[in-house]
């Protein structure tokens, strides 16, 4: 099975596109994932950048926050229709939101369903604290309604929701594997969704979580015959990255973070 680590555009806004490709490329990425802000069209030459070079793209939506039902669905399609104008490999969708119903969520895979389809670019659904899968029981229930979904799997989040190491949550771990296509790489803790740096001794007990939870990942899709899994290591700038006070200097690197895990787990991996 061929690994694809991709490169998050997040937090290197301030890179141009034709510099944040280039560093991509020095470091050994084998792609990128990007997502667009609403009328802002300066990142757009990202992906055709990437594509020239050789790179994967990945686009994500993240945008749609509304909670009026029937505007949230309009405004979900449109950001689709333009992440998926890009021809990615796929679109990682963060979809619907915590406080809709099962049925409405339902209805907001029913907009993707419908996307995917008239584009033929997959679309899936990220495990993202404040929308529909924000915890392991909802996204249980969900996958159970619409068993088709497949699933951008970021545990971080959960780990922040649930104010654990999901402990006690293997056995819903377990039954969603099938269902995942790519992961997100970030070590999140009890008390939020990205520890400081995850080559810290402090933080050796959320990594290890961590990677047990990947390692079960990789196994499940190579035992299912799969030709690919796509990865991107994702730790994010302020506020995401922790500061120090009054400066507001970062703690650490998150690009360097995220080299350090891509080469972490190339190396783990491809053993």
């Amino acid at each position: 099975m061929r690994l694809l680590f991709l490169c998050p555009r997040w937090g290197t806004i301030s890179l141009p596109p034709a510099e944040f490709i280039r560093q991509v490329i020095d470091v050994g990425y084998d792609g990128i994932e990007v997502a667009f802000a609403d009328g802002d069209t300066s990142d757009e030459s990202v992906p055709l950048l990437a594509k020239d070079a050789g790179l994967a793209v990945v686009t994500q939506h993240y945008a749609t926050l509304t909670t009026d039902f029937n505007a949230h669905c309009q405004e979900y399609e449109q950001r689709l229709r333009r992440a998926a104008s890009f021809r990615p490999l796929f679109i990682n969708s963060q979809t619907g939101r915590d406080l809709f119903i099962l049925n409405q969520n339902l209805g907001i895979f029913e907009v993707a369903e419908k996307v995917a389809t008239d584009t033929g670019i997959p679309i899936f659904h990220e495990t993202h604290r404040a929308r529909c899968l924000h915890t392991p029981w909802r996204t249980t229930e969900l996958l159970r309604a619409s068993p088709g979904t497949r699933l951008v799997l970021d545990l971080s989040h959960w780990c922040n929701v649930c104010e654990s190491l999901l402990e006690d949550q293997s056995e819903i771990i377990t039954a969603i594997l099938p269902s995942v296509e790519h992961i997100h790489v970030r070590v999140g803790h009890a008390q939020g969704p990205q520890v400081s740096d995850p080559r810290a001794p402090e933080w050796q007990e959320a990594l290890d979580a961590h990677l047990k939870w990947w390692d079960r990942v990789v196994d499940a899709k190579r035992k299912a015959g799969a030709s690919q899994l796509t990865i991107t290591p994702e730790f994010g700038p302020p506020p995401y990255q922790p500061t120090l006070p009054w400066t507001q200097m970062p703690v650490s690197s998150p690009w360097n973070i995220n080299v350090h895990m891509m080469n972490l787990l190339r190396n783990r991996y491809t053993k």
